[in-house]
Parts: structure tokens; C-alpha cells; sequence
């Protein structure tokens, strides 16, 4: 039996994508779609780590201003933010004001401007085969094997605050796996 939400459209979605009009566009038009860029992987990865011990509604709101602040997610420059910055974007209300968050955000800008443009290979390289939709939302994984792998590379190459479920978060919004359930009307090109 599938978890699916069948919403005021008729359509037939996660259940996290019909809690609110937010949620609902970002299921139907962004999550679980293939996002190989290095700003978008970099964003993606970001948010994820903020979301850590939050609800994914929170980020969302805020993600606006976090492209402001975070200067639409150019590596090279929040690679260079100081403690000054950080400062600022600790007074932020705009955003998620955590310093373990804010200081990890501005190390994996510095980690992803060392790796010269191989970024999205790294990343994508722990793509896993297809495989078919979670029938369910208790299908859906939380960690797997290619998360963990994923995780730890990204730990060698300098990052930080990405476990193996944040890891996994960033594989579902990236399209790297598809977790929409099977009966959610949303398609990707990942089937």
C-alpha cells in the first residue's frame, strides 16, 4: 500500500509534499530531480547540513536568504568569509543562526574550490543504480551503503558536517536516487 497524499489538485504526491503550498511546489518541481552544477550540488549540500536537527519546511523559508548571504552559493566567495563574517550571519535573522553550521558552510567552500571543478564528479560518483520506487515511506532509507561512501570521500577531501544521512538527503535532492513513492505523480528523468 502506498503513502500517498492525493491533494486538492488531484494529484497524487509524497505526503511531505502536500503540508503546505512551499513544500508542494519544491516536491513537484525540485526535489529528486538531477542537479549536476557545482553551485546547485553546493547549495543542495548546504542546506541539507542546516537542516540537521530541523524541519525541512524551516530551511525552505529561509533559503532565499540564505543565497543572499551566502552569495548565490559562489565557493570562491564564501570560501574567503572571515571570522567578521561570521559574525554578521550569526545576527541574521534571515537565516539559521548556528556557528558550527555558518563556519562548516564557509570549510565545504573552501573544500569544494580545492577540488578545481570536480565537485559534481566526486559527488556523483556515489550514484547508485536505479532502482525501483519505495513502494512506501517506510521503504525510504534514511543511510545506505553509497551514502556512507559518500560521506566519508567528501570527509577526505576536507568537508565537514556531513554524515552518512545528510549525505543521503543530498542523494535524494539531487536526483542521484529517486524517492518519490511509486504512486506520486511527480517523474524524473532518474526512473
Amino acid at each position: 500500500m502506498s503513502d500517498v497524499v492525493v491533494g486538492e489538485d488531484g494529484l497524487a504526491r509524497c505526503p511531505w509534499g502536500e503540508s503546505s503550498d512551499e513544500m508542494r511546489t519544491y516536491h513537484d518541481t525540485e526535489w529528486g530531480r538531477p542537479v549536476r552544477d557545482e553551485r546547485g550540488l553546493f547549495e543542495r549540500l548546504t542546506l541539507e547540513a542546516f537542516q540537521s536537527g530541523l524541519s525541512w519546511a524551516i530551511v525552505l523559508r529561509k533559503r532565499p536568504r540564505f543565497r543572499e548571504v551566502f552569495a548565490g552559493f559562489d565557493a570562491e566567495v564564501v570560501a574567503a568569509y572571515d571570522g567578521a563574517r561570521v559574525t554578521e550571519l550569526l545576527e541574521d535573522a534571515g537565516i539559521i543562526r548556528n556557528r558550527l553550521k555558518i563556519e562548516a558552510t564557509i570549510a565545504n567552500a573552501a573544500a569544494v574550490r580545492a577540488l578545481d571543478g570536480g565537485f559534481a564528479d566526486l559527488v556523483w560518483s556515489f550514484a547508485p543504480p536505479a532502482r525501483p520506487r519505495p513502494a512506501s515511506f517506510s521503504d525510504v532509507p534514511a543511510v545506505t551503503p553509497e551514502s556512507k561512501a559518500l560521506a566519508a570521500a567528501l570527509k577526505r577531501h576536507g568537508f565537514v558536517f556531513v554524515g552518512p544521512t545528510t549525505a543521503y538527503a543530498l542523494m535524494q535532492a539531487t536526483g542521484m536516487v529517486d524517492d518519490h513513492l511509486a504512486g506520486c505523480h511527480v517523474r524524473t528523468d532518474v526512473d
